[in-house]
């Protein structure tokens, strides 16, 4: 039993999958937009630079090292943006060819949240044009019905899968497509009952269902829902998280907006949403934001909305420190929020956010959180 539950989540389109080579050549990783990123402003602090190099998460010697550097400095779990679509699984190798394959897989649990936005083209994206739809995110009954079938046949069986009171923890990111692609909420609470079913049927107590809520709409084609109490509680979820702070916080200076502001803002959308569904919720800290990289670099940077918006200015080592021990205090003052958070992120290199070591910082941002939360 942990005494903080610290989950990184973690973007998994850093090793070739099929359908990005069919559309962006051979080999193609994620890695290419931090290679070609550039400064788009005065003092802007690009590119990047991976201090491991440009790793190939779908190797598990590669990704035991990634478990190794995590559980070192405190981190016990990584939460996998995960795909599913209606014509099936995108992005998966690195959660099942890289993380569960690893020798010491057991160092860290994991949990999947289904990534279930539209994925637009955005890499990079064009200022002047509206980004293509590739995959919808809604999808039908029976393809959640034969999702969940995988979930529970090939993830939650996993030793070093994360359970609360013996339940898969199972985040939802996008509550709008999701309802919408189910017909409605009476229609995807039944879906969730069957799920339900489906995993005692499978030995399981159940599942621990959690939607991640926000305020702030950032992704393309993203819907922000006004009151989503109500549907928690009608769709039957456990809990509620947040994926980042840009998601909770407007950005209202360009090009950048320093940290600590961000963090002055984000504090009170803790308090307010500790009480606000009726069920735990647990915090977010965010590392960084820098959605530049994703940008072509022969347009304008120009405030249009993502990714061409501000990022973070000052997000230094100790000022992500500090995020780290109000988060601490918060969960220590707050015993509903089950002393569990989460960090953005592992490694969200292109949208500046990511605690992997690059050359400039080396381990620092890693330290940081072992000198909050580790041993």
């Amino acid at each position: 039993m942990v005494k903080y539950r610290v989950a990184s989540y973690y973007f998994p389109n850093y090793h070739p999958d099929k359908r990005n080579q069919e559309r962006l050549g051979d080999g193609w990783t994620e890695w290419e937009l931090v290679k070609q990123a550039k400064p788009r402003f005065y003092g802007h602090n690009q590119p990047k630079q991976p201090l491991w190099g440009y790793t190939d998460e779908s190797d598990p010697i590669q990704m035991a090292q990634k478990i190794d550097a995590a559980a070192d400095h405190g981190i016990n779990t990584f939460i996998f943006d995960w795909y599913f679509y209606n014509d099936g699984p995108f992005l998966e190798r690195g959660v099942e060819e890289g993380f569960m394959k690893a020798a010491n897989v057991q160092r860290l649990e994991f949990a999947l949240m289904w990534a279930n936005h539209d994925w637009v083209d955005i890499f990079p994206a064009r200022y002047s044009d509206e980004s293509k739809l590739l995959y919808p995110g809604g999808v039908t009954a029976e393809t959640f019905d034969r999702m969940t079938d995988v979930l529970i046949e090939k993830y939650f069986s996993h030793p070093s899968y994360w359970r609360i009171d013996g339940c898969p923890y199972f985040s939802l990111y996008e509550l709008h497509t999701l309802i919408q692609g189910f017909g409605g909420v009476e229609e995807t609470a039944a879906v969730f009952k069957r799920f339900r079913e489906k995993a005692v049927a499978a030995g399981l107590p159940g599942v621990h269902l959690n939607a991640v809520a926000w305020g702030v709409q950032i992704l393309p084609n993203e819907k922000v829902i006004k009151e989503p109490e109500q549907l928690i509680e009608a769709i039957g979820f456990d809990s509620v998280s947040s994926y980042v702070w840009v998601h909770d916080v407007h950005l209202t200076r360009f090009p950048q907006v320093p940290y600590g502001d961000v963090l002055e803002k984000i504090l009170p959308v803790w308090e307010r949403n500790s009480t606000r569904f009726g069920v735990p919720y647990f915090p977010n800290v965010t590392m960084g934001w820098d959605s530049s990289p994703r940008c072509h670099g022969d347009d304008p940077y120009i405030n249009r909305g993502y990714p061409f918006m501000p990022s973070f200015s000052g997000n230094t080592p100790e000022m992500f420190r500090k995020a780290l021990e109000e988060v601490r205090a918060f969960l220590d003052s707050h015993p509903q929020c089950q002393n569990s958070f989460s960090i953005n992120c592992w490694n969200e290199w292109t949208e500046g956010s990511y605690l992997e070591p690059d050359v400039e910082h080396g381990l620092a941002y890693l330290e940081a959180v072992k000198k909050v939360f580790g041993a």
